[in-house]
């Protein structure tokens, strides 16, 4: 087979030149890539990516930290990374930090083996990230709020959970409780923040402490059944996630309680059970796929673009409703997929995305 030195020799260029051409990285000249890619064609190369990560000093490979690897939600970001990451030809090595001691520790051993660090939710202390940042290291943050001069990759939350408990509230709901823990991820805690500006903005008190709840189907299952035991329970549950709001499924129907006629119950993510659970769930749609996607391009730009300024990018969200929140036709008339219209539109209607950074008439946070 040839090699990367014959292709360089036959063009008249570096190696580091042939290996930028081949990667599709930083900027050649147009003469001169059009002389690397025809000795290409003409000796037959395949470029190694072995051989291409030593001639360029790298690994070949970025890292992403997750803080759990089960469920829908992280398996399709997961996905998302990946899919890019191997269109620009880089590996990817996943470190899962849920319940291991010294997770720093295994982060910053890690980042001694890729190219750059995409870094989820608050696995490790905005210190680790700075001190990461500082030593050279491109990072990417995904699912939080800026830091250490990294780029971030985030969905809008705010406001789509005052226009998801708007939406309850213009049903007649008075007696609203979150199912999440706020201190758990930056998204809960945005989550959390916009359901009690809503309750604020329509006059009401301020709500009681969130229930404590993991992003898990039985800690939600868990976290409902506290609530519906209650002497006066709620009618409306705004649960943080999807897999919580099944959990809250199963402890209403142990109850005999009906969704929504007795307790109406809303996710968040809309994962693809969510179009067919009887009710169909009112949930918020994030673009989970092209979140993990875009934080692989902005890691490629930062390894092989030379970009140093940050990138702060924020993905719209989509209310969906469905039957859970009381709308439309009864679960037993609507097909199982149905996303239906609704008798008390959501402030932002039925479908309509939310915008990042935009402010509903009167909103304050």
């Amino acid at each position: 087979m040839p090699t990367i030195y014959e292709v360089a020799r036959q063009a008249g260029v570096s190696i580091a030149t042939v290996s930028r051409v081949s990667s599709n990285g930083a900027v050649v000249a147009e003469e001169t890539r059009g002389r690397v890619l025809q000795a290409i064609a003409d000796l037959g190369y395949q470029p190694s990516r072995l051989g291409r990560s030593l001639a360029e000093g790298t690994h070949g490979a970025s890292g992403i930290v997750f803080p759990d690897l089960t469920g829908p939600y992280y398996s399709e970001v997961i996905l998302g990374y990946e899919d890019q990451a191997a269109t620009d030809g880089q590996s990817v090595l996943i470190l899962g930090t849920h319940g291991r001691e010294h997770a720093d520790d295994l982060v910053r051993e890690l980042a001694g083996r890729v190219d750059g660090l995409v870094i989820m939710g608050r696995t490790v202390s905005d210190e680790v990230v700075t001190a990461l940042a500082d030593g050279g290291l491109p990072i990417v943050l995904l699912a939080r709020p800026p830091a250490g001069g990294a780029d971030t990759a985030r969905t809008e939350n705010l406001l789509a959970a005052v226009t998801l408990t708007s939406h309850l509230i213009e049903h007649g709901h008075r007696r609203l409780a979150f199912i999440g823990d706020p201190d758990s991820s930056p998204d809960a805690g945005e989550r959390w923040a916009g359901f009690r500006a809503a309750l604020l903005r329509a006059g009401m008190a301020a709500a009681p402490s969130a229930v404590r709840s993991s992003f898990r189907e039985h800690e939600g299952y868990a976290a409902a059944s506290e609530l519906l035991d209650r002497s006066t329970r709620p009618t409306a549950l705004v649960c943080a996630n999807d897999e919580i709001a099944l959990g809250t499924y199963g402890a209403c129907q142990e109850r005999g309680l009906r969704i929504p006629h007795d307790v109406a119950v809303t996710g968040w993510d809309d994962i693809a059970i969510a179009r067919y659970i009887s009710p169909t769930l009112t949930t918020v749609r994030q673009p989970l796929r092209e979140l993990g996607a875009l934080a692989a391009r902005l890691m490629r730009e930062r390894v092989h673009g030379g970009r140093v300024e940050p990138r702060h990018e924020m993905l719209p969200t989509e209310l969906m409703i469905r039957s859970s929140c009381g709308c439309g036709r009864s679960p037993a008339e609507a097909p199982a997929n149905d996303t239906q219209r609704c008798d008390h539109p959501a402030p932002l209607g039925a479908r309509e995305k939310v915008a990042p950074h935009s402010r509903a008439p009167g909103f304050e946070v």
